[in-house]
């Protein structure tokens, strides 16, 4: 059965969804609602087993997240939209983008990774040694359980091939912080194996849309309204 969404919901005219990263919920876009508001009509969502939406009970993937993204524009009659997605939400917009492209618009990817070897070494070995842990915990409880699955995902997913890439449709943004928990070279390569994708790096971390918004956002915009 699927799923209800919660998400925050703002603006008129062209869609826009904002897509969170691993372990968080829709209020990490906080600062882009509002600034998108006035251009866009803007959804948040809570993903699959995040925030305040439910876990259910469909595998816990970055694809099952895609194809739950498809059945909420499917529900709220939204045929094209333009998705931003940040961190696994990134991986989620660019999962969607290559199975579904014809529902896509425009394409923002902020600190995505087609693999676990996208990420910085200092940040991906901890990841891993926790989630070893935490499969050892998961059968204990409900919440240990989640505990695994989402570290899970940082370490067996999207794994996207670069050469899959070049069948993204979407006019795409690709943008990260100079001291991203991203590989730069990472990044660089996703920009480079998708059709005229353009690149932007702003200084600042991981979570540049968060602790850099203005910055953030007039990048994001000015490729929204581009040509």
């Amino acid at each position: 059965m699927p799923i209800q969404h919660f998400y925050i919901e703002k603006g008129q005219g062209p869609a826009i969804l904002l897509l969170h990263g691993n372990g968080e919920n829709c209020r990490y876009f906080e600062h882009q609602i509002e600034a998108f508001a006035p251009f866009f009509h803007v959804y948040a969502l809570d993903t699959r087993g995040h925030g305040q939406t439910p876990r259910g009970d469909a595998p816990f993937t970055i694809r099952q997240f895609a194809d739950d993204l498809l059945a909420f524009m499917d529900e709220h009659q939204i045929e094209k939209a333009h998705l931003l997605g940040f961190s696994d939400g990134g991986n989620i917009a660019m999962v969607f983008a290559l199975k579904y492209p014809e529902r896509v618009d425009r394409l923002i990817l902020n600190g995505a990774n087609l693999n676990a070897a996208g990420v910085k070494r200092s940040v991906q070995i901890p990841i891993e040694i926790g989630y070893r842990i935490a499969r050892l915990f998961a059968r204990k409880s409900p919440s240990a359980q989640l505990h695994a699955e989402m570290l899970g995902l940082m370490v067996n997913d999207p794994n996207v091939g670069p050469e899959e890439l070049s069948a993204i449709q979407a006019k795409t943004l690709v943008i990260a912080g100079t001291d991203d928990m991203i590989k730069d070279e990472h990044t660089r390569l996703i920009a480079a194996k998708i059709p005229n994708a353009k690149l932007v790096l702003l200084r600042g971390d991981h979570f540049i849309a968060n602790k850099c918004p203005q910055e953030f956002n007039e990048a994001v915009l000015e490729f929204l309204k581009g040509v």
